[in-house]
């Protein structure tokens, strides 16, 4: 990494693509390597709120998200000092960064020997599943990329959940922490814009994203011949895959990306996949997220 490479390694939310956020060249690998488009802004993994600091500006409202959900799934689009010495590729030319503070050991132990600021955005070809097993990481960036730290399973399996704050605190993405808990710490409730997917200012906001190469449909109450189908809950006897037998949101979240990754290859590019319905609330509403995007129209 010091030398522009990029090496893919476990956060408790996915596996990231990892390249110095200081280097035009190493960022402008990262596209390539995914296949992102360049307006599309990428999130940068820092060891601790002080260094973010030296980075980005905290209002009041982010200053206590940080203090109490770093390190953790939650990302913060906050604006960029003029001195951040950041490549302009990471915030697609946006005045703002996205910037968070990673939980897994693994992601720790390597931003601190780094010693600099990772732009990291899912380790997968852009729009499709997300990764969260280093073999993921192998099955679609291989040759791609210099190296991948394995550290098994990610425990939170969805990507982190980013929040805004212009002009106050604002749900830019469901993700690893419900809404609800953000709200009820915040004690008001956020705002919910509706972003442009030509201009994201927010990585995660694609219409069509996190997709398998089979057809995805979603809220199936049962199996069709010829599908595979993903149920939750006690409910979907007979299910192929199950997000979670006991209608966990936490075990499903981990799951998902896994089983999407598991039923496409057990129906290929042609199939069909099924996914039973999950409730929206908490972290059934990044999963929802998570699946209407999967299942959008695909350019």
């Amino acid at each position: 990494m010091r030398d522009g490479a990029l090496v893919a390694f476990p956060t408790e939310t996915v596996y990231g693509l990892g390249g110095d956020a200081r280097d035009d060249r190493a960022v402008a690998r990262i596209f390539a390597a995914k296949g992102r488009p360049s307006f599309n802004p990428l999130i940068v993994h820092v060891a601790d709120l002080a260094t973010a600091r030296i980075y980005v500006t905290f209002p009041p409202a982010a200053e206590r998200l940080a203090a109490a959900f770093w390190p953790g799934p939650l990302t913060l689009v906050l604006p960029l000092r003029p001195e951040s010495g950041l490549s302009p590729l990471v915030s697609a030319g946006l005045p703002t960064a996205a910037i968070r503070v990673p939980a897994h050991p693994v992601a720790q132990a390597l931003l601190r020997a780094f010693g600099g600021p990772v732009a990291a955005p899912s380790a997968n070809p852009s729009g499709k599943i997300s990764p969260t097993r280093a073999d993921h990481v192998l099955a679609g960036l291989a040759g791609r990329i210099a190296a991948v730290v394995d550290g098994g399973a990610c425990a939170v399996g969805l990507e982190s959940t980013i929040i805004g704050f212009d002009p106050a605190p604002t749900l830019l993405r469901p993700g690893g922490i419900p809404a609800e808990v953000i709200e009820d710490f915040l004690g008001q409730p956020l705002l919910l814009p509706q972003p442009d997917a030509t201009r994201p200012n927010a990585p995660g906001q694609l219409d069509s994203h996190y997709a398998p190469a089979a057809r995805l449909s979603l809220n199936a109450t049962c199996g069709q011949p010829g599908t595979i189908w993903i149920g939750f809950g006690p409910a979907c006897i007979g299910a192929d895959l199950t997000l979670s037998p006991a209608a966990d949101l936490v075990e499903a979240a981990a799951n998902l990306f896994h089983l999407l990754r598991e039923a496409d290859r057990r129906t290929g590019p042609n199939g069909h996949i099924l996914v039973a319905p999950i409730p929206e609330k908490g972290l059934g509403r990044a999963i929802n997220d998570r699946l209407r995007r999967a299942a959008a129209p695909r350019a």
